[in-house]
């Protein structure tokens, strides 16, 4: 393997594509924001990086806060269509039937459907050049408490989550393990990766995907000799993925 030297890019992947509302309860929009992170944990800091032709920067920049969103499965064609149409021209909130919420720290309100929604106090906007950074203050958090199980614990991984990658949405998936696990040497091992209803379908679609791949390529020297088995085949694979699509 051989690595190839291309000029300097934003090819940093995957990142998360989150939904950011602003404004107000009573005059609200949202934008899909991939340029997103934590600058900070005490005080918890965060940044979102906006055009400035965007007609939500002036907003952000006027009202000094805004609304990071997670997005998840549920929410994805909402996510992408609000990061490729303008607040200007339509009202994306109404188009993708999306519900809000009131915060309690700030006056733009949150995303109902997301699994958490960070509320930020901007403490500062610098120009980068094609984009400004609007460095914020976390200063509440809302979790939505279906996500909530027993024990305490968060299970963010039962929603869903979006990433972006060069272009594309993906789902996360596959567990690997906690923090720490590449050292854990308990017994217990409490790393121990979490199966999740949402990662089992995933890994099913790819032994599926795998499975056609292999009988088209058997039915590729067969198929004069057995044009029905092939379309049977074909059906059945079609029917089983329909089904899984359907779980999901």
């Amino acid at each position: 393997m051989t690595k190839i030297s291309w000029k300097p890019g934003t090819m940093l992947s995957p990142v998360p594509p989150v939904m950011v509302t602003c404004g107000t309860m009573e005059k609200p929009n949202v934008l899909t924001v991939a340029w997103t992170g934590i600058v900070n944990t005490e005080p918890p800091m965060t940044y979102i990086s906006v055009r400035p032709s965007r007609y939500s920067h002036d907003i952000i920049k006027n009202s000094g806060e805004f609304v990071i969103n997670v997005s998840t499965l549920e929410l994805a064609k909402a996510c992408d269509y609000c990061g490729v149409t303008s607040g200007r021209k339509t009202d994306k909130i109404k188009d993708m039937k999306l519900e809000l919420e009131a915060c309690q720290k700030v006056k733009a309100p949150m995303l109902s459907k997301a699994p958490i929604s960070l509320e930020c106090a901007v403490k500062s906007v610098q120009s980068f050049g094609t984009h400004d950074m609007f460095l914020a203050e976390i200063v509440n958090v809302n979790i939505d408490d279906k996500y909530l199980e027993k024990d305490g614990r968060f299970a963010l991984e039962k929603a869903g989550l979006l990433a972006y990658a060069h272009g594309r949405y993906y789902t996360l998936g596959r567990d690997l393990g906690a923090f720490g696990f590449s050292v854990d040497k308990t017994k217990e091992n409490k790393t121990k990766p979490r199966k999740s209803k949402f990662a089992e379908v995933l890994r099913a679609e790819e032994i599926l995907a795998e499975k056609v791949s292999a009988i088209k390529k058997g039915l590729g020297h067969r198929k004069k000799k057995e044009p029905e088995k092939a379309r049977f085949q074909k059906k059945r694979g079609n029917d089983f993925r329909e089904k899984l699509r359907a779980d999901r």
